[in-house]
């Protein structure tokens, strides 16, 4: 699967973007999504992941309460709604497909800047 990711930007604190992840091919469905984000000089991290049916979510404490991730397996996109923005939130944000216990596809990332 191929992923493309967009949406980024450069949006004050407090404000709100939404990031989208095109995946191609027909078994998108199959795919538990994720998005990871990271900061410069610092390590990626794990954002928030959706499972196949949308059923099920997680998200990191940090993002919790903030971030809504979401899938539409129609258009074979996973979005990632994001309010409340911190300066902190500025990072390269990726999106991710696994079908095993790793992430093995991954998006080329796009940038979202948050200033104060």
């Amino acid at each position: 699967v191929q992923l493309q990711a967009s949406g980024g930007g450069l949006v004050q604190a407090g404000g709100s973007l939404r990031l989208s992840c095109a995946a191609s091919g027909r078994t998108f469905s199959s795919y538990v999504m994720g998005w990871f984000r990271q900061a410069p000089g610092k390590e990626r991290e794990f954002v928030a992941a959706i499972n196949w049916s949308g059923g099920s979510t997680t998200y990191a404490d940090s993002v919790k309460g903030r971030f809504t991730i979401s899938r539409d397996n129609a258009k074979n996109t996973v979005y990632l709604q994001m309010n409340s923005l911190k300066p902190e939130d500025t990072a390269v944000y990726y999106c991710a497909a696994r079908v095993t216990t790793e992430y093995g596809y991954w998006g080329q990332g796009t940038l979202v800047t948050v200033s104060s």
